[in-house]
Formats: C-alpha cells, structure tokens, sequence
C-alpha cells in the first residue's frame, strides 16, 4: 500500500514538471517564410492587469508562464491582461549577419497591443491598438504588424501585452517581409472579390428599388450597407481608410453597426416574407429583436465596449437562429420565394455562427474561420440575387395572372356597358316618345283654341300657356341634346334649305320675347348672299337659338342683334358665312369667359340668382358648332356686352352659275295645287287618345275628310275596304307599330303609291332615316304644329294629282 502511494506521488510530480517545462524557442534559418507561432508562446494571465515588463520578466513570474495548449490564443470576452513570451533563435546558414523580420498580430479588434523588446539591454515598448490613432501604429496596416531585427546566432525573448474590451485573440505569425509582400496580394484579392459582391449587391438592389418601389429592397440594402461596414470594421480596413483618426468611433463602431444590421434584417425578413400576414406571432418577435438591436446600437454609443458588444453577440446570434426560422415558416406556408431566401441565409448565417463562436473562443482562429462572415456574405448575396429574381417573376407572374383576370372582367364589363348604352339610348328615345306625345296634345290644343273666338282675358291664358309649354319642350329638347352629343349619336346633314326661311323662323320665335322684355331685336342680312345653301338647317337654327336666348336672358336694356354676311368664297362650291349675335346685356370677364362653355356652367349658381336656365346652353351650341364643323369665338366687357360670332362653310347649289346669279329668294309659292282639301280623305293612325284628338281637330280645321284607327293592324283593314289620298302614321303603337304597317301596306295593291307621312315623337336622327327605310314619305316630330301639317299636306296631298286624273 505505501508503495503504491509513492508511485502515485511520483506521477503527480513528473506531471507537474511537465506542465511547467517551458514552449520551444523558435529556431529558424534565413530560408524561412512564415511560421504560425501558436506552438511557441508561452502566455500569463495578469487578472488585475498591475504588472509591467520589469514583473513579468523576472524570475518570479517567469515560472508562472505556460506554453499555449492551442495553435492560437483565444480568451473569448475577458477583463484580464494577457502577456505572451516568444523565444526566437535565428540561426542563418548562408551568411552570419542580422535580418529585420516581422512579427504580426491578425486580430484587428484589439484595444491595446504592446511589443517589448530588448535594446542595449534596456526594454522597447513598441505600442499598438484600435485605441491608437491609426497613424501611431509602427508599419500601416490593417492588422498589427511589428518590425523584429534580429541578431545571427542569438535568441531573443519577445513580450506581447494584450489588453481589449472585446474578444481577446492573438494569432501570430513570424513573416519575412518579402513573404508578407508576396502573401498580401491573394488576401486582398480575396477580401476585394467578397465586398466588391457586397457592393455590386447593394447598387443592383438600389437600381431595383428605385424602378419597382418596393421597400423589401431598400431594408435590404440598408442591412448589407450596415453588415459590409460591420465587417470592414472588424477587419481594420474601416480604421484604416475611414476613420484613422477616431480611436472612440473605432470601438463603438463595431456594436453599434452589428444593431444597426439587427434592425435592418430584422424589417428586411418581415417585409421579404411578409410575415405580419401569415405569422403574427413571429413578426412580433422580429419587431422585439429590433428594439433589442436598437437597443445595442444606444449602448455602443453611451455605454463602454464590454458592455455593449456581449450584448450585440448574443443578439446577432438570436437573430440567426429566429430569421432562418421565420425562413422555415414561410416555406412551410407555401411561399414561393422563401427556398432561396433559405438557402441564402444558412450560406449567411452559417459563416455568422462560424465567426462568432470564433470570437467567443469556442473555435480556432484560421483564415477560414476569421473570413466565415464575409465568405458567407458573398454567397448569400449570390443566392439572395436568384431569391430576387425569382421574386421579380413571381411579380410579372401575378401581375400577368391580375391583367388576365382584369382584361376579363373588363370584357364583362364593356358587355355590360354596352348592354347599359343601349338601354339608356331606348330610354331616352322612349322619353322623347312619351314627353313629346302629351305636350303634342297640350300645344295642339292651344293652337286650336287660337281657332276659336276667346275673350281677351282667355287669349292672354292661351298665349302664356302655349309660351311656357314650348319652354318645357325646348328643355326636354337641350337635355336630349347633350345626351345625343355625349354619346356621339347625331350626325351633321347635308341638304339645300333656304336661309332667309330659316333667319324668318328664328325673328318669328324671338322678336315677341324680346318686345315683351323691352328690347330690339333685329335681323341683318347681307341681301347679295343667295338664299338656297347647304348643310344642317335644324342643328345651325337651335346653334343660333342657343345665343339669341342666351343674348334675351342677360339683356335687361338696349337691343339684340343678329347679323349675317359673307366671310369668304369658293366661286361654285361653298360660302362661308359670319353669323354675329351680338347685345348690351351684362358681359363677363376674361376669366369667366374661359369656363363659359362648360356644361351646366353659370354666372351665378345660387338658388338666388337672377337669371335661370340650365347653363347648357352654350355648351350645346358649341358642339353643334363643331358637329357643323364651324368656329365660335366671343369678346364681351362687363356691364357693356357680348358678342357670338359663328363661322360656317355652307356649300352651294351645283348649278354652275356664279354666285352673284343664285337665286337671293325662293318664290313664295312653289307648289302647284291640283286639289282642296274638302276633296281630299286622309287615315290618321294613332293609339294615343289625345293626340288622336288633337291631329283630328287640325286635319278638319284644315278642312280635310278624316279616319283613324288606333294601330297598325286597323289601319291596314280600313285601307283594304276604302280609299285614302293620304296617311298619318304614328311609328309606336301596340299590336302592329307604324313601321310594320307601312311595308305591309306597301304591299297592298291601293299601298303602292299612296303618301304615307310619318308624325312621331322621336326626333333622333337615326328616327328619321329608320321611317324612310320603312317606306314612309316623309317625317313630322311632335308637337304638331298646324302651320307645318298644312305645308306636309300641300306638299303630299294637294300637290298630287288625283289617282283617277
């Protein structure tokens, strides 16, 4: 039993002297290039960081070193002071003379670095460090490297003192300046390609945010802005190039850009996956690594390094593993670009955890692990780059998908549009029908009692009713107007009419209103222009009536005028003509003359005004002016007058004589009459009671024999038995509509030539070409008016020889 103990005891002490034996001095020659030196340091732990060189390299403490149990120093987050012995011996083989080395230290983010070595037997401190200015450092680079001259033959002992706030490494490297010289380009070519990716990334997604606006790209390259410098930072090149002078800013720029990524990630991921959408729970995760992220980038600025980096660590790692879980999520959701962003991420965030259990000492510093972050970057932006481009199709794909789907519904709806046009223009044409057929019985009736004795009293009733029904009808007639207009459904004619009968009509319409309001109203016209033109007599007359009642209504005193004479000629052709309306009426500005053609545009829009109206009456004027394909032009001064000057090219009677040689007037009488109208029996055709009233009146106050019947079917089995030198048909009636009835009575031996004269209440252009189409003679619109009954009737009836004759 006490042998055993002694055995034991013998074990312990030789174990003991083991770990005491001090590393193995470096002996080299000068054919060397580069020797790691983990192997060969012995390191001490100074915990209360009191010692100086004079302590450490006595005798006492001297023991107390241990070699380096790993081929770097890695003492992760500490507060101690580390001191490092090297025992270099150079024995050249060549040529027994001195030689100047270099040693470098490869871990940039250390605050104090301090070389010490022997001169005339005193001790050099040569010192270093991110707590330096840059330009404080013995040979300008971005790690630490230090000049070494060493003696041929001799060893020399070499103290490296290392003190950081941060991770605290230390691989060093024994180079010959010419190896180091030879070694730095590769290095910088491979640190080049690595953020020369990073920035090409960030200007293809700045060129991509700026032509789609999506914010996904702007987080993007606001975190691979934040995460390049990050690393520059931490590699030295950010000291090195842009803040040499700022030893605070180098420290707190490292935490505080490490936040700033955390931020800018974290939105990035919530917008990329759209995570509040699908994951409410993890966005609300994502949005308190932010405000932890924030909240590093505070510390970094208010706080020391020790404090504020831990923090951003173990942030930066929370933000792997929760960013490639949200990844998973919207994959396992079925998103379509979350294959590539996983892939990117776990190239990323795989050199992320590399790097960091690096720094935290749980892995080797190597080229591979110190670079893990960058290379990781560098591939991420790779897959990131296929991740956005397919998100850019997927974009073209759905926005694809959505045209479809919209130029679809835009076909129903253009259907439906279409459908919706076509009752609106039966409704209206229907409207017409239905207002023109009452107000035909009302205004023919009041034309029939001027037939009759009244009283005086009882003509002024007659005559105020007939004016205000005529209003109401010429009402109805502006809003069909507009309508017909808006929706492109009348067309300019193209017929010889006579002027002077047309300037007649509108001095026969407009000279009572204007003697009852107090004015002139005159008539001028140039009496060489020909009175037989062609164009559009009907839209040119209500162009005119639009300005006359406009001049009437704003003219409280003084005259209205309407003036026509020649603008210009084509000898045989055509003949322009000015037509001026012109007043001493209120006037308007030149601001207000500029909206003046707007549709339902007035002076004064209040329900007090002082002049009513629609206000459409100049706007339809233009476009029957332009329909025309004539100019309206005005000039106006306020409290003084307004002047509408019209321009239209007419054309002429193709009659080959000069134009001083037309006819300046139609005869009076062009119609030779064979008949009376006691001779004559017309069948009046109308399911309207009133109206059939009203037209029956007429026909005999024009002395004319008359039958009726109330539809198509009627009429045609009254015109089988008896004979008729005339018909008046109305187009819509029940049973059989007027146009049914005339081409069946056009097939009717006693149909053949008999007039058959169309007296309807629509009035659209295509009305009038419908009822010639259908074999009528001619057209009459409602209201009847018994002036024009008669002259339809001279023309049809009493013009025409007798059958028998």
């Amino acid at each position: 039993m006490g042998f055993l103990c002694k055995r034991g005891l013998v074990f312990v002490a030789l174990l003991s002297l083991l770990l005491t034996l001090p590393a193995k001095a470096l002996t080299f020659d000068e054919f060397l290039q580069s020797e790691p030196l983990g192997q060969h340091v012995e390191v001490l732990e100074d915990v209360r960081g009191e010692w100086t060189i004079t302590d450490v390299a006595s005798p006492q403490l001297l023991r107390s070193f241990r070699p380096l149990s790993q081929p770097v120093l890695n003492a992760g987050y500490s507060n101690s002071v580390f001191w490092l012995r090297l025992v270099l011996d150079y024995q050249p083989v060549t040529e027994q003379r001195d030689a100047r080395w270099l040693l470098e230290l490869a871990y940039p983010p250390l605050d104090s670095v301090k070389l010490y070595v022997t001169q005339e037997g005193q001790w050099r401190e040569i010192a270093s460090g991110d707590s330096l200015p840059f330009a404080a450092r013995p040979i300008k680079a971005h790690t630490y490297l230090f000049p070494l001259p060493l003696a041929a033959g001799q060893s020399e002992v070499v103290y490296l003192r290392l003190q950081s706030e941060g991770s605290l490494q230390a691989p060093l490297t024994l180079w010959s300046p010419i190896s180091y010289l030879e070694e730095q380009p590769g290095r910088i070519y491979a640190l080049g390609m690595i953020y020369g990716v990073l920035l090409v990334m960030l200007v293809y997604n700045l060129f991509i945010f700026i032509s789609v606006r999506d914010w996904s790209y702007l987080f993007y390259i606001l975190y691979i802005g934040s995460f390049g410098l990050y690393q520059l930072s931490v590699n030295g090149a950010a000291i090195e190039y842009f803040w040499p002078d700022n030893p605070w800013w180098a420290n707190a720029a490292t935490p505080f850009l490490v936040g700033m990524a955390g931020v800018f990630g974290s939105q990035f991921a919530r917008s990329f996956l759209h995570t509040s959408e699908h994951s409410p729970w993890l966005d609300r995760l994502l949005l308190a690594l932010m405000l932890w992220a924030a909240g590093c980038m505070v510390l970094a600025l208010t706080s020391s390094y020790s404090v504020a980096m831990p923090l951003a660590t173990l942030m930066a790692l929370v933000f792997s593993v929760l960013v490639f879980t949200a990844g998973l999520v919207a994959l396992w959701r079925g998103m379509r670009v979350a294959r590539y962003f996983l892939f990117a991420w776990t190239a990323f965030l795989l050199g992320g955890v590399i790097n960091t259990l690096m720094v935290m000492g749980y892995l080797p510093n190597m080229f591979l692990t110190m670079y893990a972050s960058q290379i990781g970057s560098a591939i991420e932006v790779a897959l990131l780059s296929l991740a956005l481009a397919d998100r850019i199709n997927a974009l073209k794909e759905e926005r694809a998908r959505i045209l479809h789907e919209a130029s679809e519904k835009l076909q129903v709806l253009n259907k439906e549009l279409a459908n919706s046009n076509r009752l609106k223009d039966e409704f209206l044409s229907n409207l017409t029908h239905e207002l023109r057929t009452p107000m035909n019985g009302v205004i023919g009736a009041l034309e029939l009692m001027q037939t009759v004795p009244m009283s005086t009293e009882l003509q002024e009733y007659q005559r105020t009713a007939t004016g205000s029904a005529r209003d109401m009808l010429r009402m109805v007639d502006d809003i069909l107007a507009l309508t017909q207009l808006q929706a492109s459904k009348l067309y300019a004619l193209h017929e010889p009419f006579s002027l002077r009968s047309l300037l007649d009509g509108l001095r026969q319409d407009f000279a009572p209103k204007a003697q009852a309001r107090g004015l002139t109203f005159t008539v001028q016209l140039d009496e060489k222009l020909p009175d037989i033109v062609e164009s559009d007599a009907g839209k040119l007359a209500q162009a005119l009536s639009y300005l006359l009642d406009n001049a009437l209504k704003f003219t409280r005193k003084g005259h209205v005028r309407l003036q026509v004479s020649q603008a210009s000629a084509e000898p045989g052709r055509s003949l322009t003509l000015r037509f001026e309306v012109s007043d001493t009426g209120i006037g308007f500005d030149e601001e207000f003359g500029q909206r003046i053609y707007d549709n339902f545009r007035q002076a004064d829009g209040s329900h007090s005004r002082a002049y009513a109206g629609l206000g459409i009456g100049l706007s339809l004027c233009q476009q029957l002016v332009g329909l025309l394909r004539g100019e309206l032009s005005h000039t106006s001064t306020p409290n003084v007058g307004s002047c509408f000057t019209l321009k239209l090219k007419l054309g002429l009677p193709h009659t080959g004589r000069p134009l001083h040689e037309l006819p300046k007037r139609l005869p009076d009488e062009t119609l030779t009459l064979h008949r009376e109208p006691h001779e004559c029996k017309v069948l009046l055709v109308e399911d309207d009671p009133v109206n059939q009233l009203v037209i029956r009146g007429m026909l005999l106050r024009l002395g004319y024999q008359v039958r009726t019947a109330d539809n198509g079917e009627e009429a045609l089995t009254i015109v089988g038995r008896e004979a008729f030198d005339g018909v008046l048909m109305d187009c819509q009636m029940p049973y059989m509509d007027g146009f049914a009835a005339c081409r069946a009575l056009r097939e009717l031996p006693s149909g053949k030539q008999l007039p058959v004269l169309a007296v309807t209440a629509y009035t659209q252009n295509a009305d009038r070409e419908r009822c010639l189409a259908a074999g009528m003679d001619d057209y009459l619109a409602k209201p009847v008016r018994l002036e024009e009954l008669k002259l339809l009737l001279q023309r049809w009836v009493l013009a025409r020889p007798h059958v028998g004759q």
